[in-house]
């Protein structure tokens, strides 16, 4: 036969906040988001969507450019209680890296540095891209893919560039077979352009494009399904006005490029200005 629990007496809230010293009020709060937090979650979560390589410091300067007045331990708050994380792929240590001394760019257009990065469409041909960068800004003036690129393609990209920015002082690369061609050598020497050239097996002098590479393949390549040329020529360009206007830099104080580079100007006046005219001519 089951037996029947007897009814607890019930208590009143009164009472039992009482016995046990707590205020009334604390016991009926209810946690409430306030408005403007709630949009600003709603915010980082799109910005997430739109940018999942970024980290909370980056998507702290993007909602500062966007107008949000914010702190980034806020951001960083928000960040946690959504679950918001970057996954960092875990990178093989480097053998024989060693310190190199290597001229280090002082100012815009003194040192422009290229590079070529292998990708496939998604018919599985082989496919390449050139990116050439400023050294000093990040600024990238070139993100050209191509089923093959020779030498002649290497030196009409760089005709291009230095017919709207001027020419650099030097031009630093790996020594493969597109640098070391009698054409872009006499190219070279002809536009007055010093060649910086980095040792075998060592990516890491040339820092500067390695990084942008890495980016480039986190943020784009690997998120894009590659069709033809031509698609993966908008999609680049598209990146490439991106990086320029829009991503914020780390190393520039979380800047942009074109930002960097005006700031610098700024402070520099028309002395850096002129400087920059005299070698480029």
């Amino acid at each position: 036969m089951l037996r029947v629990r007897e009814a607890l007496p019930v208590v009143s809230e009164r009472r039992a906040c009482a016995v046990l010293e707590l205020a009334r009020s604390s016991h009926r709060y209810e946690s409430r988001r306030p408005p403007r937090e709630a949009r600003l979650l709603e915010k980082l979560l799109a910005l997430h969507a739109a940018h999942p390589r970024y980290g909370y410091r980056r998507m702290t300067a993007l909602l500062r450019r966007a107008g949000w007045t914010v702190n980034r331990k806020a951001v960083q708050r928000l960040w946690v209680l959504a679950g918001l994380q970057v996954l960092r792929k875990r990178c093989g240590k480097r053998r024989g890296r060693g310190a190199h001394s290597h001229l280090v760019a002082a100012r815009p257009g003194e040192i422009w540095t290229l590079d070529f990065m292998h990708e496939r469409t998604a018919e599985g041909r082989s496919l390449r891209l050139l990116g050439v960068l400023d050294e000093f800004t990040r600024e990238c003036f070139a993100h050209v893919p191509d089923r093959r690129l020779t030498a002649e393609d290497v030196i009409d990209v760089l005709e291009g560039l230095v017919f709207r920015h001027g020419a650099p002082q030097y031009l630093r690369s790996d020594n493969g077979p597109e640098f070391v061609a009698d054409a872009i050598q006499g190219w070279l020497a002809e536009a007055k352009i010093a060649t910086l050239y980095i040792a075998p097996g060592c990516p890491w002098e040339n820092g500067k494009m390695e990084s942008f590479n890495g980016k480039c393949r986190e943020e784009f390549l690997d998120w894009e399904l590659l069709g033809s040329v031509e698609e993966t020529a908008w999609l680049a360009e598209r990146r490439r006005w991106h990086y320029n206007h829009e991503r914020p830099h780390s190393a520039l104080g979380y800047l942009t490029p074109l930002e960097f580079k005006a700031k610098w100007l700024a402070e520099h006046g028309r002395v850096a200005a002129g400087r920059m005219t005299e070698a480029h001519g």
